[in-house]
């Protein structure tokens, strides 16, 4: 069967990768589906939209010289139905868990600080200044420690 660029085929996706999709169209071989070809909306996750052996509706875009066919998914859903919804691994009503982000010491305030914790303090932030200095110096040079 000749595929034909416009025409809408089904398919079953064959393969996911982080770029795309690769679909074994009925009767007529195989295309891929760009990342940006699955949905209407931002696609970062492929595997949150489609999951192999799926069954999807493809749209031919087109087919370069080397006979690779160009699929899109989201030119091939109609106006009356909705393009395939993003799979959620957690329930609708839990959220995602936030990133556990760094959160510096607490810090005492300078009235109740004695000689001794504002020595230590005093210490601690220049050697992080050294370092950072000396890790920029080196970039700068592209040299690195061995």
């Amino acid at each position: 069967m000749q595929l034909e660029i416009g025409k809408i085929y089904n398919g079953k996706v064959k393969g996911i990768t982080q770029y795309g999709a690769f679909v074994d169209i009925d009767g007529g071989g195989t295309g891929m589906v760009h990342i940006s070809e699955i949905a209407n909306t931002f696609v970062s996750e492929i595997r949150e939209h489609l999951t192999e052996n799926q069954e999807v509706k493809v749209k031919v875009i087109g087919i370069n010289d080397a006979g690779k066919v160009s699929l899109s998914i989201k030119k091939a859903v109609d106006e009356n139905e909705e393009a395939p919804a993003p799979k959620k691994d957690f329930q609708k009503n839990e959220q995602k868990p936030k990133p556990n982000i760094w959160k510096p010491k607490k810090t005492i305030p300078q009235s109740e600080m004695t000689f001794e914790d504002m020595m230590s303090h005093f210490k601690q932030t220049s050697e992080e200044r050294m370092c950072d200095l000396k890790r920029s110096t080196d970039r700068k040079n592209k040299t690195r420690r061995k």
